[in-house]
């Protein structure tokens, strides 16, 4: 279930966000291909007719709801660019943020890390070659280039950055994490940084 006040939906009240929201929700309970348009139809409120105008079929309205999130991250790591300087402070507050996402806005990030979106969006990028992820691995590979990450192969640096995170996040989500991931991020940090920092 989603907040009331979102950061990936802020706008709470019209209709197309009312139905990716639908859908985000039925996607993330029961998978892509156990949800049918009318159970999206009942679940929003919003017509047969608004949703055939608006987004064709399901996959339209999948495809809709992978270019909105992607969309909004891009927009929250515009916040973090501005804000941060160095590529430890950006690469510390997209896991913070990340974090903060999964436990505010969990379906969210299970359609983000978790669904298979090459076996319903074929045309699509995998989703860690859309421009979020290529954005947060520029944030490595910009440290690299300025000095501020030793020297490696650009990728394994930003699977250090990242992967243990991004695993942590999909372990929160199955439940095997039981506790909030902020008590975690300290802790990861500072190692992740121990392996990157010269």
């Amino acid at each position: 279930m989603q907040p009331a006040s979102s950061v990936l939906f802020p706008d709470l009240c019209s209709r197309r966000a009312k139905v990716l929201r639908a859908a985000l929700r039925l996607f993330t309970q029961r998978g892509f291909f156990n949800t049918s348009l009318q159970m999206i139809v009942s679940e929003s409120g919003a017509s047969v007719g608004f949703i055939y105008h608006h987004f064709r079929d399901k996959e339209g309205i999948a495809r809709a709801l992978y270019h909105h999130l992607l969309e909004r991250m891009n927009a929250l790591l515009d916040d973090i660019e501005a804000a941060h300087r160095t590529a430890e402070e950006r690469c510390r507050a997209v896991i913070k943020l990340l974090f903060e996402l999964t436990e505010a806005e969990g379906d969210s990030m299970g359609f983000i890390a978790h669904a298979r979106h090459r076996e319903f969006l074929p045309n699509e990028k995998a989703i860690c070659s859309a421009s979020a992820f290529v954005r947060m691995r520029g944030f490595v590979f910009e440290g690299i280039e300025k000095g501020e990450i030793r020297p490696m192969d650009p990728m394994v640096a930003a699977v250090i950055a990242y992967g243990g995170a991004i695993r942590m996040i999909g372990l929160r989500l199955d439940g095997v994490i039981e506790q909030p991931l902020s008590g975690y991020l300290e802790e990861l940090w500072a190692h992740t940084w121990q392996a990157l920092h010269p």
